[in-house]
């Protein structure tokens, strides 16, 4: 009988094999591609341009991605989480302004081929998907039970103020009303009326590895959960330390002691993109 870690890890399987084959006729009406341009402000300040643009946005014929790396954009276009990406190490920092236009109708999905192709049009992208075992971490109950309240009852956490939510997409705008899970400052997350499924994709994201809801709770929860980052292989692992990192506590002693929950270290398989070829430089426009 499969675990519940076996059936996400086959479901994600199945999810990335699934559009393996990018259809070569997908493609965007027009893309330029042109190394990052950084805009100063006031003397010292730096300014960067937010993505913008896109299927379920205002303006859907139109795509701005400023400042991308590639391993952002491999992201995007194949639908991943960056451990699932094996490629060279410079894929984090070569950075690219991205502007493409496409039929305002455009779905998501068909965008994510678009990308597949620019990538392997202008950087001549060649990728092959393999599966390897590397660990991977269940959520579940810890020793004296959940310390989170069910949502609705009781006091619940306070709203944070409406701010953008970084994705592979772009930014999201986090509502101050109804159910949320929001970063309210660097290691500090509030979640209303979460699922432990939803909790689990977040910790996955902040791991930087497969993280599955193994808890057996059904019920939604409010929750503050304050932490360092130190350590941790997800988006933050290249910024800078945060001041107070050596008096927080790690994302998993926080994540036990604050929510009564347990991260468990176990093996899985986990399929990967390689990146068999990929030019640092893009072919011209």
């Amino acid at each position: 009988m499969h675990t519940r870690l076996q059936i996400g890890l086959i479901w994600l399987s199945a999810s990335l094999l699934r559009g393996q084959s990018a259809d070569k006729a997908v493609t965007f009406d027009a893309a330029s591609v042109k190394p990052a341009a950084l805009v100063f402000g006031s003397p010292g300040k730096m300014v960067f341009s937010r993505p913008s643009g896109g299927p379920g946005t205002n303006d859907p014929g139109r795509i701005f991605r400023p400042n991308q790396s590639l391993m952002s954009l491999l992201m995007t276009a194949y639908n991943v989480k960056i451990y699932q990406i094996d490629g060279p190490a410079w894929l984090d920092t070569e950075r690219f302004d991205i502007t493409a236009t496409m039929r305002p109708d455009t779905t998501m999905d068909q965008v994510r081929v678009m990308w597949q192709n620019l990538l392997a049009d202008r950087f001549r992208l060649k990728v092959h998907r393999e599966s390897r075992q590397q660990a991977v971490y269940s959520l579940v109950v810890a020793k004296g039970g959940p310390k989170m309240q069910e949502a609705g009852r009781g006091a619940s956490a306070p709203p944070p103020p409406p701010q953008p939510k970084m994705t592979p997409d772009g930014p999201v705008l986090a509502s101050s009303a109804g159910p949320t899970l929001a970063m309210t400052g660097r290691g500090h997350l509030m979640g209303r009326a979460q699922t432990m499924h939803d909790l689990a994709s977040f910790l996955s994201v902040q791991i930087g590895r497969p993280t599955t809801d193994d808890t057996g709770l059904t019920a939604k929860y409010d929750f503050l959960l304050t932490y360092s980052d130190a350590g941790l292989e997800g988006p933050t692992a290249a910024m800078r330390p945060m001041p107070d990192s050596d008096i927080l506590p790690s994302l998993f002693t926080a994540t036990q002691a604050q929510l009564g929950l347990k991260l468990e270290p176990k093996k899985g398989p986990v399929e990967v993109i390689v990146a068999d070829h990929i030019e640092r430089k893009p072919s011209e426009n």
